[in-house]
């Protein structure tokens, strides 16, 4: 070998350690579970059936467990009521973070102001509107919709609402930090925009880039959970598959439960 073929290897050997030193598996501290669950969106039964099977998994673990859910709790599914009663009724054992998704961000901005509703009816209102006992709106017409407004304002019961509004939008544990969509590359974790948070998709789905922490996050659907150098994705679009998914992250590894 010639020396700089030598040298060539060598800067390449120092390249790879530097990329692998950058790209290192983030880590929990050991006794730390944590369990992610992707996009609900009002499917109850694949709700319950994850839990089951989390319920499970957790078994016999006497370290800590952390349940983080990643948004978007209602709209598409038959059953937003449901799917945030059992949200306000977790099991025992868990620390509990329920993060803020643009679908739940549109609910609270449906009751501040009617005429969002020609938005929101398109990627699942009206089924949220049907799973608290509320007619959709025949016509889009301002009294209609304000009237609509009005009446789910008063079926929506005060703990739905009090959850609706408290739901934070982002959470770092360890190495990981878990948002509904994603991060904007190029922006510090911490300065984050709300609306990136919840509704980026390919400025972060395509960036190869060290976030500084490896993002966990739902928003958009796949077949099947994904793990990338920088991201884990676990929304499998249940509304149209039947399929819910969680992540479970423990030390340096990730592994992935679904409802089925």
């Amino acid at each position: 070998m010639d020396e700089a073929t030598g040298e060539r290897r060598g800067l390449k050997g120092r390249l790879a350690g530097l990329f692998a030193g950058r790209r290192r598996a983030p880590r929990l501290e050991a006794g730390i579970r944590v369990y992610a669950v992707g996009d609900i969106h009002g499917c109850t039964a694949e709700f319950d059936r994850l839990m089951d099977n989390i319920l499970r998994d957790r078994a016999g673990w006497d370290g800590a467990c952390h349940l983080v859910f990643l948004g978007d709790y209602v709209d598409r599914g038959p059953d937003s009521h449901g799917t945030v009663e059992r949200l306000l009724a977790p099991p025992a054992g868990f620390e509990i973070t329920c993060l803020r998704g643009n679908h739940d961000q549109t609910l609270l901005d449906f009751l501040g102001d009617a005429s969002f509703y020609r938005s929101w009816k398109d990627f699942g209102g009206r089924e949220t509107l049907l799973s608290y006992g509320v007619t959709p709106p025949r016509f889009e017409e301002p009294t209609a919709l304000e009237e609509t407004r009005i009446a789910f304002g008063s079926a929506l019961p005060p703990s739905h609402l009090a959850f609706f509004r408290a739901l934070p939008l982002s959470l770092t544990i360890g190495g990981y930090f878990f948002a509904h969509a994603g991060v904007r590359p190029g922006v510090g974790l911490e300065q984050q925009d709300a609306g990136d948070l919840m509704w980026i998709r390919d400025e972060f789905l395509m960036s190869p880039a060290d976030f500084g922490k490896v993002v966990v996050h739902g928003h958009t659907p796949a077949a099947a959970p994904m793990r990338r150098p920088n991201r884990i994705g676990v929304d499998t679009g249940a509304y149209a598959t039947g399929l819910l998914s969680a992540a479970i992250l423990e030390a340096d590894a990730c592994r992935f439960l679904s409802s089925s």
